[in-house]
């Protein structure tokens, strides 16, 4: 276990030294929940637009993957582990690189960004069953856990274990949805609508997977503006 903790915060400081003022710009910007706003707002658009009032069902299971993964991820590993962020760490400070002396709380283990991410991530795709889609959002669910180690709030182990652990939440939720969903007879093949056919799936999902990408692209825009009116 020593060897593992070693390693884990050896590769921390690794990731974390390979920092700029313009990634500094940009992952500040990019961990922030508000700003993933307009791709929740457009992945919900989504699913009411294919589902109508069936959408509802859907929405709650989201909600409870949300709730799941926030309250396991803190309550019961985080409290349970007790294992300090490393921005917390005695043995590293000066040694970690803080941004905007940013330290979040005091425990890290799992990761609560990593865990919500992949949760979403994985109840996403298997509810589109879309190939691009599945591609971008395990991609955004990536870049949004790896803000975490870059402004050395977790550990990539914080991390792996959010994606884990997320992975397994997003499974279950979708599993239990499909569940309920045949009970209350929604008519699914695969978690969605057999009345809209599989052709149709990537032109669904493409709304979802602009908005992310445009989001992405913007922040670097300001990012880099940013960094030249300074």
């Amino acid at each position: 276990m020593e060897t593992i903790i070693q390693f884990d915060q050896e590769l921390l400081l690794y990731l974390n030294s390979f920092t700029s003022p313009l990634f500094d710009n940009f992952f500040w910007v990019i961990t922030s929940k508000i700003i993933w706003v307009p791709m929740y707002l457009t992945l919900l658009y989504v699913i009411f637009k294919d589902q109508g009032k069936k959408g509802i069902i859907t929405l709650l299971a989201l909600t409870l993957l949300i709730v799941l993964c926030d309250q396991i991820s803190t309550n019961i590993f985080k409290e349970g582990f007790e294992r300090l962020r490393p921005s917390r760490e005695p043995a590293l400070s000066g040694l970690v690189d803080l941004l905007n002396g940013k330290r979040g709380g005091k425990y890290g283990f799992v990761s609560s960004h990593a865990t919500n991410s992949f949760g979403l991530a994985v109840f996403s795709l298997l509810l589109f069953r879309n190939r691009w889609y599945s591609i971008f959002i395990l991609f955004w669910a990536t870049l949004n856990s790896y803000s975490r180690i870059y402004m050395a709030l977790h550990y990539p182990g914080d991390i792996m274990g959010g994606l884990i652990l997320g992975s397994l939440l997003g499974w279950f939720v979708f599993w239990l949805y499909t569940k309920v969903s045949k009970r209350f007879t929604i008519e699914k093949e695969n978690g969605y609508s057999k009345s809209n056919g599989t052709d149709n799936r990537s032109s669904k999902t493409t709304p979802i997977i602009f908005t992310g990408i445009l989001t992405i692209i913007l922040v670097f825009i300001s990012a880099r503006l940013i960094l030249d009116l300074m």
